[in-house]
């Protein structure tokens, strides 16, 4: 590989002029290397960083990079830019964001069945806003549409991929969706505690 800080310094000018995250494969074929070479000074620079203590962090998303302000520093960042109207997630939303994260692929008739209501118009807002997407078919009757979670999914909650959602089984996912929203002692197992955390509400 030629010289590694070099590597690294054009990845910095990369992920500053693309905008949004940018997939290491990418990154590996404009610097001549390999996806692993290009994997392990990607995760160098997010090091150096955060050692030096910088506002700016590298994020990995899914095998995507890109910079991001020090969470600490969210404060000082609110006290100069003009207040935004913030745009949070319904509870319907996020039940359906937590089913689908946990099961997916998952029909919307399995959604429905969890929730114990149709999903239909939460299914299509979250599509729009890119947060889930179509899986292709199930090979049930009628062939119905499967929905799985998106990159943006990920960008939108922080998760460096789906092993960082926490433990859940089946029995425990659908008690936490018929208590959305209770107050829970137990947040650390539950929907809720997904929707607090992870989720950021």
């Amino acid at each position: 590989m030629q010289n590694k800080d070099r590597v690294k310094s054009a990845f910095e000018s990369m992920m500053f002029i693309f905008g949004e995250p940018l997939d290491a494969r990418l990154a590996a074929s404009a610097a001549g290397i390999d996806k692993a070479e290009a994997l392990a000074c990607f995760r160098e620079l997010a090091d150096e960083y955060e050692a030096r203590n910088s506002g700016i962090r590298v994020r990995e998303t899914n095998g995507r990079f890109g910079f991001v302000t020090y969470e600490e520093n969210y404060d000082y960042i609110r006290a100069i830019t003009t207040p935004a109207r913030e745009r949070r997630l319904s509870q319907a939303a996020l039940e359906v964001l937590a089913i689908v994260a946990y099961k997916q692929p998952v029909t919307k008739s399995e959604i429905d069945s969890i929730r114990g209501i149709k999903s239909d118009r939460v299914i299509e807002g979250l599509v729009l806003k890119e947060l889930i997407e179509d899986r292709g078919r199930s090979n049930a009757i009628g062939r119905p549409t499967l929905y799985g979670t998106t990159g943006k999914f990920l960008e939108y909650f922080d998760l460096k991929d789906l092993g960082e959602l926490p433990e859940l089984d089946n029995e425990e996912l659908e008690d936490s969706i018929r208590s959305f929203g209770e107050p829970d002692d137990e947040h650390e197992n539950t929907a809720a505690a997904l929707a607090q955390t992870k989720l950021n509400i």
